[in-house]
């Protein structure tokens, strides 16, 4: 059953786009369906990939239901199926947004040779930088499985690995190096990469929960001598004298506090965050600013 209050508005635009070829009411059936896969995937990952499998029976031609069947049965632990719906929505799509999700299945059900296999036969330059650094953690866990271990960290050796900075993709880049320098008895190494995949997460975390933001300028406190004191009216109100008081259209204007709500700041570009969460951590601060990302260290 599906509530009333799911809509197929509540499914994404470019998904729904998906669904012109049905009709009208089909295509909004299965849009509610998606909607309700897309909703419960974190928490009931079963009952997520039911929604997933009706979506299917209705419009299994569509490219997006075989790719939600597909990251639904990842969830519930299904390798097989996954592996089988991920290869029919890269042949329907032609794309290859979930080559990581399919080369992790493939590991899944104890293939890593052919999970390898699967990777290396994607030209990773046309691939989206997330679904890159995607890919090279799948790699790298395929090669632990093979026991492959200095191999397994090579595959993480990537651009996108930057020590300094912090984006979306970043807290797992870290978290899969750690795993990798655990397994080689690195643990100094280790222990190190983990605190930085901590520290990322924590600042993308604040980001993602200040998407409004007031900002309030910083102000200075003065320490006023015994005369500037007395200047001072009972109230706290500085006293100003008729003969120095300047006019409205002389006087420089007194800075105000910025009180407008910011808009959501660039993907992974919170420096103030990442400085004070360094600070906590008694780090050293990342030397140097780059637009859209986040010092970690």
């Amino acid at each position: 059953m599906l509530p009333a209050d799911v809509t197929p508005q509540d499914l994404a635009s470019a998904a729904r786009n998906e669904l012109k070829t049905l009709s009208k009411e089909n295509a909004e059936q299965v849009a509610r369906h998606l909607a309700m896969a897309a909703r419960l995937i974190d928490d009931d990952p079963q009952l997520a990939h039911q929604h997933a499998l009706a979506a299917s029976r209705s419009a299994g031609r569509i490219a997006v239901v075989r790719e939600t069947v597909a990251i639904t049965a990842y969830a519930i632990g299904d390798f097989a199926l996954a592996v089988r719906e991920l290869r029919t929505f890269r042949r329907i799509s032609g794309r290859d947004d979930q080559i990581a999700l399919l080369v992790d299945s493939e590991r899944g059900v104890g293939r890593p040779d052919r999970a390898l296999e699967v990777g290396r036969a994607v030209d990773r330059t046309a691939l989206p930088v997330e679904v890159r650094v995607e890919l090279a953690i799948a790699m790298s866990g395929a090669r632990l499985d093979l026991g492959e271990n200095e191999r397994a960290l090579q595959e993480l050796d990537i651009p996108e690995l930057d020590p300094d900075r912090a984006f979306s993709w970043s807290p797992g880049l870290f978290a899969a190096r750690a795993a990798v320098l655990e397994e080689l008895g690195r643990l100094d190494e280790a222990a190190q990469w983990q605190r930085r995949a901590e520290i990322a997460e924590d600042v993308i975390g604040a980001r993602d929960a200040d998407s409004e933001t007031l900002l309030i300028e910083e102000i200075d406190e003065v320490e006023l001598d015994d005369d500037e004191i007395d200047d001072l009216d009972p109230d706290g109100e500085d006293a100003v004298a008729p003969a120095a008081a300047e006019s409205e259209s002389d006087a420089e204007p007194a800075p105000e506090l910025a009180t407008e709500i910011a808009p959501e700041p660039a993907p992974a570009s919170v420096q103030d965050e990442v400085d004070e969460i360094l600070a906590e951590a008694g780090t050293d601060d990342a030397a140097g600013d780059a637009p859209d990302a986040e010092s970690t260290r």
